[in-house]
């Protein structure tokens, strides 16, 4: 079952002036990321296994991130191809004209149908740029106030701020999603795009602590960040919660 957004009638995803995704696209895959986890929560509840509570919130926005962005570039119409390896950036590559296709071509060899990268340094970061995707559930009130939401639960009459983070502070070219759990599975409701941001949208790196549970340097995009990433809404799920939610002034700022 795919869900109604409101979509903005701009076409928003632009890269270096090049179009690169309509809004459209955009919300054609976020149905599509929404109903692949549909389909995961039906096939592992089939065998009594809550794979959602298996993953943990921690990993949640990452898988999110990772479904979204496969179905990105399913939809891009041979603009996009995700990265190839693990740790590049950005997520998703630009392979936008023949003389990118070709270049891309030979960043890696293939075996058994599969491509296996060459070398780390070709993929962070990809000469032509591209597209990063980034999840955010939002956050709530402290377990002290209110009790925290379980997995599974719906979130957005608790959240009280969302925010993106990245590896590092250069990170641009950022299609933000805001998810929450609706029937129980984790559904893509808002998404947000901005080619124009800087450092200064994103905080001070912070370096892991040893023995905390952090293994990677962060930057938290910051107050200024996310209202530029509010103001470049692509589409909000027709859904009065979230659409009233997101009109708070500290986010979108009005009814879209």
């Amino acid at each position: 079952m795919a869900y109604e957004y409101i979509i903005r009638d701009t076409e928003r995803v632009y890269v270096n002036n090049e179009l690169i995704l309509t809004n459209r696209q955009v919300v054609d895959a976020m149905n599509f990321a929404n109903e692949a986890l549909r389909a995961l929560d039906e096939q592992t509840k089939a065998f009594d296994i809550n794979i959602f509570e298996t993953m943990g919130m921690r990993n949640l926005s990452g898988i999110v991130g990772e479904y979204l962005g496969k179905s990105l570039q399913r939809f891009s119409q041979g603009n996009l191809h995700s990265n190839l390896h693990q740790d590049g950036y950005p997520d998703l590559l630009l392979v936008n004209t023949p003389e990118r296709k070709k270049y891309f071509e030979t960043l890696y060899t293939i075996s058994n149908g599969k491509k296996y990268p060459r070398d780390k340094s070709l993929f962070s970061p990809y000469l032509y740029g591209g597209v990063e995707v980034k999840a955010t559930c939002g956050s709530t009130p402290p377990a002290s106030h209110v009790p925290k939401p379980l997995i599974g639960e719906q979130r957005i009459d608790l959240v009280n701020s969302f925010d993106w983070k990245a590896h590092h502070r250069e990170t641009n070219n950022l299609i933000g999603i805001f998810w929450d759990f609706i029937k129980e599975v984790p559904t893509i409701v808002a998404a947000f795009y901005r080619n124009d941001l800087t450092i200064d949208d994103w905080g001070n790196i912070v370096q892991p602590k040893e023995g905390g549970g952090r293994t990677t340097s962060v930057s938290i995009m910051n107050s200024g960040g996310i209202s530029k990433m509010c103001a470049g809404w692509i589409a909000v799920i027709n859904d009065e919660k979230y659409i009233s939610a997101l009109s708070k002034s500290k986010w979108i700022g009005y009814r879209v």
